[in-house]
Parts: C-alpha cells; structure tokens; sequence
C-alpha cells in the first residue's frame, strides 16, 4: 500500500503539522513522565492502527532509553508486570479515551479514580491532551496511509523545522 498523500510535501499540510507539533510541545515539557507519553502514544497508535505513529513512538522511546520488554509489551498492558500502577492508569485511561465508539460509558469512573490517584492536575491536563492529541494525529496518518518502518528519531521534528 502506497501513501495516498505526502503530508510532509504540502504548504496547507506543513503548516497545519508545526502548528500539531507546538501543540504537542506543552505536552512534551509537562510534568507528564516522558516514559508514559511515549507509552500512552504507543498504544493509542496500536488501537488506531497507525504504522506510522507507532514506528515514530517507539523509537522515540527506545531512543530515550525504553526497555524493549516494555515496548513489547504495551499491547498487553493488564497482563504484563513491568508497569507501575501510575502507568496502568495512564494505559487504561487512553484505551478508553481512544474506544469512545465502543463504549457508551466512555472513560470509566473507576479508571479515572486511578488517574487521579496517580497524577496532579497538571499531569491530568497533559494526560487528557495527548490522548486526544494522539489520536487526532493517527487519524492524520491513517487517512493519508502513512507508512510505518523508516522512521529515525528526531526526524519529525528535524521535518518541521
């Protein structure tokens, strides 16, 4: 399959990627763990499907020191040991943030009592954003059938700039 689209080739398309990318940057400098951004984008992009997205999020995260077990895992989050109970809740908050179509409940009660037993207000705000930021770019890349498999870390940036 063939991208239909060069997001990256299009002057409408770049400029709405940098102003994506500002957007993403208070995520990024959050008090928000860096590990659980880069894990909460990992899995929002398995659910979507997005090659893309999930090639760009783990090597970002391999690059930043992830552990390949953890990577591997993600998919598997509930069945795994490896993470902690803050990032669970992160983990179990984006599937259902990412599942709105699936569930009429949306995001559970009892999920959001573990985000709020793990993170501050500003984690939340940064949490809450990069679900909905996430899912907004695979969705992006999944229209366009960006593909996932040559991307080197730091190149969406370097790409922006």
């Amino acid at each position: 399959m063939d991208a239909r689209f060069n997001l990256f080739d299009n002057e409408i398309a770049v400029k709405f990627a940098k102003r994506f990318a500002n957007a993403g940057l208070v995520i990024h400098q959050s008090p928000l763990p860096k590990p659980t951004q880069e894990l909460v984008s990992l899995r929002a992009s398995q659910i979507n499907g997005c090659g893309w997205c999930i090639d760009m999020h783990t090597q970002e995260a391999a690059a930043a020191g992830e552990t390949s077990v953890r990577l591997n895992l993600v998919a598997a989050w509930r069945e795994s040991t490896v993470f902690t109970e803050a990032e669970q809740a992160a983990l179990a908050l984006t599937e259902e943030g990412t599942r709105l179509a699936d569930a009429h409940h949306g995001v559970s009660d009892e999920t959001w009592a573990q985000v709020r037993k793990h993170y501050d207000d500003d984690q939340i705000a940064a949490l809450v954003s990069l679900v909905a930021l996430i899912n907004a770019a695979n969705r992006l890349a999944v229209i366009v059938h960006q593909q996932g498999g040559s991307y080197e870390p730091g190149m969406f940036a370097a790409t922006l700039s």
